[in-house]
């Protein structure tokens, strides 16, 4: 699935993102709205990730959609 794909279909992945990243509240990822950036940022804030291995489980996530 395409990024665009997963913007469009936020409301019905996002709670798959949640299970994968437990971290994050209902609230930051209705807020991301799908935003991929914004996903990334999250990940890195709440996981004191680096933004490269942000990116990498993000990227990993969309392959597995």
């Amino acid at each position: 699935m395409n990024w665009d794909q997963i913007e469009g279909k936020w409301e019905q992945v996002k709670g798959n993102a949640r299970e994968h990243w437990g971290k994050l509240t209902d609230d930051e990822l209705q807020e991301a709205k799908g935003n991929r950036e914004q996903l990334v940022g999250l990940i890195q804030e709440r996981y004191g990730k680096a933004r490269a291995e942000a990116e990498r489980e993000v990227e990993h996530w969309q392959r597995n959609l």
